[in-house]
């Protein structure tokens, strides 16, 4: 059985930088994508960033050239690298596995910016 396993959150100041990481557990097989999304309260949860298994990456237009989608195949790691957060960029994040037969997600983890 496959398991989505987020880690990383945090308080950061405006400005600052995290790097979540999104660990898989279990056996994969065929076509599969990483995606990254985010929930701020009382907003609809919004992609921001996914990476399939032949590394091919997308980003969210509010997040390009801030964040870095990137993986590490020998541990089924996928990263999201945030750099210049902002305030706006609180919310939780979770990890989503999309396979063919279907995905799983991540129990999410909260990404706070404030001074």
């Amino acid at each position: 059985q496959v398991q989505v396993l987020e880690s990383g959150g945090g308080l950061v100041q405006p400005g600052g930088s995290l790097r979540l990481s999104c660990t898989i557990s279990g056996s994969i097989s065929g076509f599969y994508v990483v995606a990254w999304y985010r929930q701020a309260p009382g907003q609809e949860r919004d992609l921001v960033a996914d990476i399939s298994k032949f590394g091919t990456t997308k980003y969210a237009d509010f997040v390009k050239g801030r964040f870095t989608i990137s993986r590490d195949q020998a541990d089924n790691t996928v990263y999201l690298q945030m750099d210049n957060l902002q305030p706006e960029d609180t919310a939780v994040y979770s990890c989503r596995l999309v396979l063919g037969s279907g995905d799983d997600w991540g129990q999410g983890t909260q990404v706070t910016v404030s001074s």
